[in-house]
């Protein structure tokens, strides 16, 4: 059962992750995100990504992108219903992607990530989004990209909001 718990104080936040390299045969990336909203998940998914990213930082930044286009989507919903919404907090555990995203500056090392995944950038400055650094062990967007053993998977289940009954 899917409980909101009423924390209108906790808005809309989000949390995303990767897997480098995670498909074996085909050395593509995992991207796994969600969205929360009174402390509830509303929104996730968890997929292989389209194109092949050269290192894990350009994979965590291409999930970056991928949950910051569904992060717009649900503000724009939030619009149309009349509702203001603050900038969202997506959180993430990869220090290189936050670099990369609040640093405009191409550097040699980063020329060759795709410009579409750059978006993010535009809705840092548009004010729309802030990217906020998290712990691994305290991202549940951890466990739509890989395999967690039992202690870890219980303490994520217990972070989206889900409450379980046996009838």
């Amino acid at each position: 059962m899917l409980v909101l718990n009423g924390a209108s104080n906790k808005g809309l936040i989000a949390y995303t992750d990767s897997d480098y390299a995670a498909d074996p045969v085909k050395h593509r990336s995992t991207t796994g995100y969600l969205l929360k909203l009174a402390d509830g998940i509303i929104s996730w998914q968890s997929r292989v990504q389209k194109t092949i990213a050269l290192s894990a930082t350009e994979a965590e930044y291409m999930a970056l992108s991928d949950c910051s286009r569904q992060v717009v989507w649900i503000q724009n919903i939030f619009t149309e219903l009349g509702l203001s919404s603050k900038p969202t907090q997506i959180c993430m555990d990869n220090e290189g992607g936050i670099f990369i995203a609040s640093n405009p500056v191409q550097e040699q090392c980063t020329k060759h990530i795709d410009v579409r995944f750059h978006y993010v950038r535009d809705l840092i400055e548009q004010k729309r989004i802030d990217i906020i650094w998290v712990p691994t062990d305290d991202n549940p967007a951890d466990m739509f990209t890989k395999n967690l053993g039992h202690i870890k998977f219980k303490k994520f289940r217990g972070m989206l909001g889900l409450e379980f009954y046996l009838s």
